[in-house]
């Protein structure tokens, strides 16, 4: 059974109770972390999950409020004594700026540091990124302020289509048709995000079934974006929080 387990879903500003988007998706043996923020191995440990099954990193873009815990995370899991291989996947430009981040850490000097593969991906559409046979991944750019990549996962019992920070995107409209669940952020209409009700705009041209909003600020009450979101979005829709957890095959609250 897949799952996803929200490890944070607030926007750049977090608090006590609400941590930086980042989440991990779980499907048969692969663990995958989207995005890298807080103290990484604390909040994993909270979840229930063991920091070391991660198979794959995948970074979006590199705004601090998602790629800041990628130190830690890194040398923690060599501290952890982590054998086995870990796959970061991003842009060309993030994962360059993510060596330069690392550099400064002297990583190159951690003895026997397991071994990182990097996947460097174009600012391209819908690009097939990974191709097993219980697991195909695309990524396409977005519209942030930055290069920014969403992702989709198609599982082998399900399907997810994530975002990322954006304004509304046609491109995600494209990425997302077909999935079970569209993960859209919902910081607010402005320059490179999207309003709750944005959000549901771009679920509906989807023509997904399930709309799960990240990326709110602590300020917002949740239950206001939901009803804002289904003022343009037929389908399931609900906020999500901290340490909430979604299995597949996913069956809407309603």
């Amino acid at each position: 059974m897949s799952k996803i387990t929200f490890l944070g879903t607030a926007s750049a500003v977090p608090n006590k109770f609400q941590q930086n988007t980042h989440f991990i998706v779980e499907s048969n043996d692969h663990v995958i972390l989207v995005d890298c923020t807080g103290n990484p191995v604390v909040r994993l440990e909270q979840a229930g999950i063991d920091p070391l099954s991660i198979s794959d990193l995948f970074l979006t873009h590199f705004h601090p409020d998602h790629v800041s815990g990628v130190p830690l995370l890194l040398m923690d899991l060599w501290l952890m004594g982590r054998k086995k291989p870990l796959s970061i996947f991003g842009l060309t430009v993030v994962i360059n700026r993510m060596e330069q981040m690392m550099q400064l850490f002297d990583w190159e000097t951690w003895e026997e540091l397991y071994p990182i593969e990097f996947h460097r991906l174009p600012n391209n559409e819908k690009m097939h990124i990974m191709n097993l046979a219980d697991l195909q991944v695309f990524a396409s750019a977005v519209d942030h302020m930055i290069p920014t990549m969403g992702f989709r996962m198609d599982l082998s019992d399900g399907s997810l289509c994530y975002s990322s920070d954006t304004a509304p995107s046609d491109a995600v409209v494209r990425l997302a048709k077909g999935a079970d669940i569209l993960i859209h952020e919902a910081t607010g209409a402005g320059i490179g995000h999207s309003s709750a009700e944005q959000a549901g705009e771009i679920g509906q041209k989807a023509g997904v079934p399930n709309l799960v909003l990240v990326h709110y600020s602590s300020l917002d009450d949740a239950e206001d974006l939901v009803t804002r979101a289904r003022t343009c979005f037929s389908g399931d829709v609900l906020a999500a929080y901290d340490l909430m957890t979604i299995s597949f095959p996913y069956h809407p609250l309603t």
